[in-house]
């Protein structure tokens, strides 16, 4: 299973998704995904304000002065967590398998033209989420540039 994102189109929008295998329950990886602590170390701008309820808000500081909310469509622990923020749809599902479970994250978005800016940024800050789960100190990697160079080629 590969660590790199794929860009699928769906009802006229684009679907980035990617999948991660974890040596763990659902029940362990889903913390990472709703516990505002960690939910903050690996998702962008999350200030880690989050009710986690459907209908409820994950709210957002983009540093630049910009506060937003996402919207919870549907959450059903240890197994999804979904949320609409401002048009796009980020989608979090987890799947026991052997040994583990596999972690599908999917973003739904309309500008095409960006989708190697999300496929990188994405990609890692999935990496960093894959760190946390296993327990380690977060380092960001610097290779952003190499990650669009790669979206890009495998998305023409």
């Amino acid at each position: 299973m590969s660590n790199f994102g794929s860009l699928y189109e769906k009802e006229g929008r684009h679907v980035l998704v990617f999948e991660r295998k974890y040596p763990f329950s659902p029940v362990e990886v889903f913390r990472y995904i709703s516990d505002p602590d960690y939910f903050t170390q690996w998702y962008p701008f999350a200030t880690g304000d989050m009710d986690l309820s459907v209908g409820g808000r994950i709210k957002f500081d983009d540093g630049e002065g910009s506060i937003y909310e996402a919207v919870i469509t549907e959450i059903n622990p240890p197994y999804s967590l979904c949320f609409r923020e401002v048009d796009d749809l980020l989608e979090i599902s987890i799947h026991e398998v052997d040994q583990g479970c596999t972690l599908t994250f999917s973003h739904t978005f309309d500008d095409r033209a960006m989708a190697i800016y999300i496929a990188a940024g994405w990609h890692r800050c999935l990496d960093a989420l894959g760190q946390l789960i296993h327990g380690y100190t977060i380092e960001w990697e610097d290779n952003a540039l190499e990650l669009r160079e790669y979206y890009k080629n495998k998305f023409v």
